[in-house]
């Protein structure tokens, strides 16, 4: 002691000059930078032990060179005296000594109203001298803390970034110098700290959170609710080492908050949200943080989970390629679900995108720990996901969708289903579906076998199948029709029919023409689980059954009715199945193509039909059955609606009605024999059909015509030769070439049955009449229709020879072309010749 007290007596007599001088009160600026800079000499530049610059120090040095710093006018000076008072505290050994004049000292510079210290890096060495006094006094800092926390609450907010960093570490110090004072203050720096933990530097909000962590974990654990929502903000910063501090601050708060036991729920799903951070570095960070807390949990809840860590097995059918969490991390959520997922759900569907995309990242990671626990928290889960499924961001649904297919891994089906199934009851919208073959793809086959036929009959109801012709809820029907065959496999067989009717239903969508080839590849894969070879094997086992699910209302039937598409389907994609079922199908017909019965309807059934007969032999026909239901076809079918009536629809119907008369012609199931038993009817509607406005009604009753006359001609009497030709003469005179080359040959047909017939003598000045018409047609300025004409009175000229010559002789001086007739006369001379 003795050398120290003599080694300080010698240095306070050099000191003696440059202190006099700072005190004297006109000292000029140069001079107390002279006696600064002395000081400095003789107490930093020299090597003194610790005892002896503690005795000049805090005998001499502090209350100057704290004068000098609060008040001196030289930023210079103050910046001196603040070197040596930094000097004096890190090597003297009593610095508590300094507390009493130093503390006012820096809140005077500080701390506003009174005390602005202008220079930046100035503002910065008080605030880190400040740093030093905590660390150097600890828990004897105690008495000053009030005045440390004014302090900070000035410079957290400071305008220079570094001198924000340096109070966060001077928070920090201060919370740890005095842990047992520090809780009572620790509040009020809560409100400077989220005041600027979003500043614009990055590395100021690390320094803040990380500020936030200690001085909570020393402080008041109350101040969590006050800065829960600013940290959650901030795992959506976009730079990583911000997240990570928010992990950091979560995690080590969930391993040694004291009241942590009641942050738990508030807590958990911050540090959660960090298992889908981009960088894999902070993602690693979370886990192994979650891991450290659920085997703590564990540990300080052995008692309570003894029965669950012996019977812990693993559940069976467990999602692939995930690993399971350990039993504290899932009862954590397990225990603490309730509380968390009503927010969470609010925020799936909150109105900022980032939000709901983190929410619904969050809900997969909390159903996978919470598995069957999720039980009874159904109703709401389900709620929000049929909401959230209709979702325009497309990650919002995928999460979504993979947080659903945990119900069906971990719920019972007979508690999903239900509640699923009463959804559709009230309305069913897309999601409610969506939600449905997520569950059904997350669900182990066994388990949800016997709840299939229920499911299938469901989904094959009109209220479910034919609610919406809206595209987007077909897809997401034939999505879940996918589903179930993938899922179930061979089980599927016992709601085939069901099935097969939703897949006939979403092809009978008018506007899911694209989803054609995928309901097509659907059927194959049901016809695959079930050993067929094909779909037209799966109509063949249900065609029968599809055709009277269909027509159970087809007495009511209207064009808009969607039954009418349905049986267009079932008719026309069973390919040769359909002639299997030609009881039903001809019932059908009969029933709906009355003539008192809608016109647009029965115009649509029609094109069915006549589409069939093109090609009957692949479909219609395939088991050769349909001639035995031609009289119905004809009789009951076809004649009634070839009657005249009013309107564009109606011409429509005539239409295809002649085209299907004219298909089973040309597919020789109308045989000659059948023509016979039918023609009386509807010869006068077909001569009438060659008036129609339509052209291919005109040339198909012309060609019809021409068969009849062909078939049985030679039975006609002589009126109806009479009607016959005065109405196919007209035709040559159509707009149409086709038409005119139609009746022509029609007329041949029509002379050659009067060649054999008993009426021929009754038909002369007939034939006569039809000579001159003809031959008018032969100076035709059209070629083709000259051609033609030539032809069919060749064939005429046989009647009667001599009378068509002089009715030659007459006309062929007017003719513009001569050479036809001149052709005509050499052919009837030719004939009588050889005759």
């Amino acid at each position: 002691g003795s050398m120290a007290a003599a080694g300080a007596a010698e240095v306070a007599q050099a000191l003696s000059r440059p202190l006099g001088c700072l005190q004297e009160p006109g000292c000029g600026r140069a001079a107390r930078l002279r006696a600064l800079e002395a000081i400095r000499a003789e107490v930093q530049e020299r090597p003194l032990p610790g005892a002896v610059l503690q005795e000049v120090f805090g005998a001499q040095l502090v209350r100057p060179l704290a004068r000098c710093l609060a008040g001196d006018a030289a930023e210079r000076c103050r910046e001196l005296a603040l070197q040596l008072l930094c000097h004096g505290l890190s090597h003297g050994d009593r610095p508590g000594e300094a507390l009493p004049v130093l503390l006012p000292a820096l809140a005077q510079r500080l701390c506003p109203p009174q005390g602005f210290e202008p220079s930046e890096e100035l503002r910065l060495g008080l605030v880190r001298l400040l740093s030093l006094l905590l660390q150097r006094c600890a828990a004897s800092a105690a008495p000053y803390l009030a005045d440390v926390i004014r302090i900070l609450q000035a410079t957290l907010l400071d305008h220079y970034a570094e001198v924000r960093r340096e109070s966060c570490r001077c928070a920090v110090a201060c919370a740890q110098a005095m842990p047992e004072h520090f809780h009572m203050q620790s509040e009020s720096l809560i409100k400077p700290l989220m005041q600027t933990i979003s500043h614009q530097h990055y590395r100021v909000r690390v320094d803040v959170i990380q500020a936030t962590g200690t001085v909570i974990q020393f402080g008041n654990a109350k101040s969590v609710d006050d800065v829960l929502s600013h940290l959650a903000q901030r795992l959506f910063d976009e730079i990583p080492k911000v997240r990570h501090a928010v992990t950091t601050v979560v995690g080590e708060w969930l391993l040694h908050l004291r009241d942590r036991y009641s942050y738990f729920h508030k807590l958990i799903p911050l540090l959660l949200g960090s298992f889908t951070d981009e960088i894999p570095e902070n993602t690693k960070l979370a886990w192994t943080y979650w891991e450290k807390i659920g085997l703590q949990w564990e540990k300080e809840n052995e008692e309570d989970l003894k029965d669950k860590m012996d019977f812990s097995v693993s559940p069976s059918h467990y999602p692939k390629g995930v690993t399971r969490p350990g039993l504290g991390c899932r009862e954590l959520v397990s225990r603490n679900l309730s509380k968390i997922l009503p927010g969470l759900c609010h925020d799936i569907t909150d109105w900022v995108e980032s939000t709901r995309i983190k929410a619904s990242q969050l809900l997969y990671t909390l159903l996978l720990h919470a598995e069957d626990h999720i039980t009874q928290h159904m109703e709401l889960l389900l709620r929000t996901l049929y909401q959230a499924c209709l979702d325009e961001e497309s990650d919002v649904v995928k999460n979504c969708v993979k947080a659903a297919e945990l119900i069906g891994t971990f719920v019972s089906p007979k508690v999903s289903l239900r509640l699923i199934t009463s959804a559709f009851e009230k309305t069913p919208k897309p999601s409610c579906i969506m939600v449905l073959t997520a569950v059904i793809r997350g669900s182990p086959k066994e388990i949800f076998q016997p709840h299939l036929a229920d499911l299938g009959n469901t989904l094959s109801q009109a209220g479910v199948c034919q609610r919406s012709e809206e595209v987007f809820y077909m897809e997401q029907l034939l999505c879940c029709v996918q589903a179930l065959i993938e899922v179930c496999q061979e089980d599927c067989k016992e709601i085939s029919l069901q099935l097969m009717k939703v897949l006939v239903t979403i092809m009978a969508i008018p506007c899911s023409q694209h989803l054609k080839e995928k309901v097509e590849e659907t059927m194959s894969s049901l016809a695959e689980v079930q050993q067929l070879d094909s779909f037209l094997c799966l109509y063949k086992q249900h065609i029968i059954q599809l055709m009277e699910w269909v027509s159970v209302s087809c007495d009511c039937w209207t064009c808009y009715s969607p039954e009418i598409l349905q049986l267009e389907v079932i008719a026309t994609h069973s390919g040769p199945v359909i002639g299997e079922a030609l009881n039903n199908f001809i019932l059908i017909l009969k029933t709906c193509l009355q003539p008192d019965r809608d016109p647009q309807m029965r115009l649509k059934l029609f094109t069915v039909l006549s589409q069939l007969l093109q090609k009957a032999s692949e479909t219609v026909n395939s088991q050769g059955l349909f001639p035995s239901y031609l009289e119905t076809v004809i009789k009951d079918i076809l004649a009634p609606n070839l009657q005249w009536h009013a309107g564009r629809t109606a011409a429509a119907i005539r239409t295809t009605a002649v085209s299907c008369l004219w298909a089973l012609i040309r597919c020789e199931m109308l045989s000659p024999k059948e023509i016979l038993k039918v023609k009386d009817e509807l010869m006068p509607q077909i001569i009438a059909a060659m008036d129609e406005d339509s052209k291919i009604t005109r040339l198909m009753a012309c060609r019809i015509v021409g068969v009849f006359l062909e078939v049985c001609g030679g039975q006609f009497d002589e009126d109806k030769f009479t009607k016959t030709y005065t109405e196919v003469l007209k035709r040559l005179d159509d707009a149409s070439g086709e038409v005119r080359l139609a009746a022509a040959h029609t007329l041949t047909n029509w002379f050659k049955c009067l060649k054999d017939s008993d009426v021929k003598s009754a038909m002369e000045s007939h034939i006569e009449f039809l000579y001159q018409e003809l031959l008018i047609y032969l100076d035709d300025p059209d070629q083709n229709t000259q051609n033609a004409v030539l032809e069919v009175l060749k064939e005429g000229s046989v009647l009667y020879p001599e009378l068509l010559v002089k009715e030659i002789e007459g006309v062929v001086h007017k003719h513009q072309t001569p050479a036809y007739c001149n052709q005509l006369l050499h052919h009837i001379q030719s004939a009588t010749a050889s005759a």
